[in-house]
């Protein structure tokens, strides 16, 4: 008889909010935070992983998948509102050490080293198309065992940050290699994960494997996509379409601006959020030295 699923909620970090989603995030599901540059995506994200230190006693870990190369910010706002020094992963995997205490990977990988204006196919010719192609592929297996080995130590979430608007998701390079962490390492069960990356060497490191195994369904992911709309109503009312990454995820969370009054206001709203009964009203939201936190509307 199969064991039943009890729901686990990961907090936000973000004071005000849990509450509003009936406890937090859905572990095992994929949530993705849609705004414009500059509306504290990134600093949602950081306060995200950092709660996992209290939660599951270990922080989350994040995933750039920028192509621009300019930079996110992220080993800021981490040292600013946590102190946490992230560690960059280097992507060499050592196998023969893979478990050891010692091995521990980066709090921080920055998936795509190839710059490139473009990410779409449309936009691009064969040459640059091959050339993305060519990176995804020379970064699949250091992308393995960049998950799996913070997955084994105890690492329950993980932020995608860095994802750029396109009109078309199904031919962007992004997406693709989203598509692929998501369903390929994420949703997979945590043996199979383990044949990927070790493959011919996976029956010499058999005992180890299946001591450090996890449950899939304990994992969360939490997807920073940037919009080019910038009004909370734009983003709200834009349609989606089907296989959109928006459509496929258990929660959507969009920071917009509204106006009030003769200013402009930095708001929340929960458009979806399977699972828990959530109220459908707009939040304000401020950003201080601590980072993001809910505000009543009066202030």
């Amino acid at each position: 008889m199969s064991q039943r699923l009890t729901v686990q909620y990961q907090s936000t970090g973000i004071p005000g909010l849990d509450d509003y989603l009936g406890g937090g995030l859905l572990s095992g599901t994929m949530t993705v935070l849609v705004g414009s540059s500059g509306i504290g995506k990134t600093q949602f994200g950081i306060q995200y992983a950092n709660a996992g230190l209290k939660q599951e006693g270990r922080r989350g870990v994040l995933f750039d998948m920028a192509s621009r190369g300019d930079p996110q910010g992220h080993k800021e706002y981490a040292q600013r509102l946590f102190k946490w020094t992230l560690r960059e992963e280097t992507g060499v995997i050592d196998y023969q050490h893979f478990f050891d205490k010692k091995h521990q990977p980066g709090d921080y990988f920055r998936a795509l080293t190839y710059q490139g204006k473009r990410v779409t196919r449309r936009d691009m010719d064969f040459d640059q198309w091959n050339d993305w192609q060519a990176e995804l592929s020379k970064h699949l297996d250091a992308t393995i065992a960049y998950f799996f080995g913070h997955f084994v130590r105890g690492g329950r979430r993980f932020v995608v940050d860095g994802i750029e608007p396109v009109q078309h998701q199904g031919e962007s390079i992004q997406f693709e290699l989203l598509e692929y962490v998501y369903h390929q390492i994420i949703r997979k069960d945590s043996e199979w994960v383990a044949r990927d990356l070790f493959r011919q060497h996976f029956h010499a490191n058999e005992s180890k494997i299946r001591q450090h195994l996890y449950r899939k369904e304990e994992i969360g992911c939490l997807v920073n996509y940037t919009s080019s709309e910038t009004s909370l109503d734009a983003m709200i009312e834009k349609p989606l379409d089907e296989g959109d990454l928006l459509a496929n995820a258990n929660t959507i969370i969009y920071l917009g601006k509204i106006r009030d009054g003769i200013k402009f206001r930095r708001a929340i709203y929960v458009s979806k959020h399977r699972g828990c009964p959530c109220p459908d009203e707009i939040l304000l939201y401020d950003i201080d030295e601590h980072g993001l936190k809910i505000v009543t509307s009066e202030k």
